[in-house]
């Protein structure tokens, strides 16, 4: 792919940064809609492996609000996904309304859900890859109070000791323990981690999008009214874990069944960020999902 074009858009309360990737359409040899590829705390470089595999299409990415290179000047302390969403439904109008193909991933994939369901028409296929839909789990309560301790630890004692928290929620195998929050962690430097407290409290995680968007529930009245083709994703290497089952669980409540892409919760990852994936796999997978 040629290099991206970098854009700027300004929202109530922020500026956005996005790129777009345009090869075989501005030659006038592709008709596929805009591909939208969308993350949550992630921000535009996490997409740049797979965004290689789709030269044929225009790929748009973009740093959500107060992440990256987006900045917020609003005030708030953190981002719903009904604002990230509002965001995207402003970022498809500046690239001409769509509708538009979308790859969601994680906390994107929580503001896919919420665009979807509040701008159908601007969205013709929704690939939502492992939400962390706490909401809809059967272990609701518990997860969602083991969230909370991730946050209430971040508040008390800073990044390192919440990371090794919400690594221990993420990973985890099954339903939550109710005792998950007084079970003993390592370290944080077992991690690679900073043990110090440095005193900021504004991560983009922690502090910002984890418990509005673990908290979400899909509006799923809206969404299976909607004309958009909603399709979830799984990660084969993360059958078990939270965000995997909150997929499982958001298709089963759609009525549809969830596609297994390869790798784990980032499969689409290259190794620029530690442990890869498997994009060029990934890749495949997805295209026959947005072409099915």
């Amino acid at each position: 792919m040629t290099e991206p074009t970098t854009h700027t858009l300004e929202v109530p309360g922020g500026t956005l940064h996005y790129d777009v990737h345009d090869d075989m359409r501005e030659a006038g040899e592709s008709d596929a809609p805009i591909l939208l590829m969308i993350g949550s705390p992630m921000d535009a470089r996490g997409f740049t492996a797979l965004a290689g595999h789709f030269g044929d299409r225009t790929v748009v990415t973009y740093d959500p609000r107060g992440i990256g290179r987006s900045t917020r000047t609003d005030g708030a302390a953190e981002s719903t996904p009904e604002l990230h969403a509002d965001d995207l439904h402003r970022l498809i109008d500046a690239l001409g309304g769509g509708p538009v193909d979308v790859f969601a991933s994680s906390g994107g994939a929580v503001n896919g859900l919420a665009l979807v369901a509040r701008h159908p028409e601007q969205v013709r296929t929704l690939v939502a890859h492992e939400p962390p839909a706490a909401q809809v789990l059967p272990d609701r309560e518990r997860a969602l109070a083991a969230v909370a301790d991730i946050r209430q630890t971040y508040d008390k004692e800073g990044f390192g000791p919440a990371m090794v928290k919400f690594f221990a929620v993420v990973g985890h195998q099954g339903e939550i323990p109710a005792d998950f929050a007084d079970q003993p962690r390592p370290s944080p430097a077992e991690f690679g981690l900073p043990a110090e407290d440095d005193g900021t409290r504004d991560d983009a995680l922690f502090a910002q999008n984890l418990v509005t968007c673990t908290h979400y529930e899909p509006d799923f009245e809206a969404l299976r009214a909607a004309g958009t083709r909603v399709v979830l994703g799984v990660g084969v290497e993360s059958a078990g874990q939270l965000a995997y089952r909150a997929g499982v669980a958001v298709a089963e409540r759609l009525g549809t069944e969830p596609v297994t892409f390869p790798g784990n919760h980032g499969g689409f990852l290259d190794d620029t960020f530690g442990a890869p994936g498997d994009p060029d796999n990934f890749a495949v997978t997805l295209r026959q999902v947005l072409t099915g």
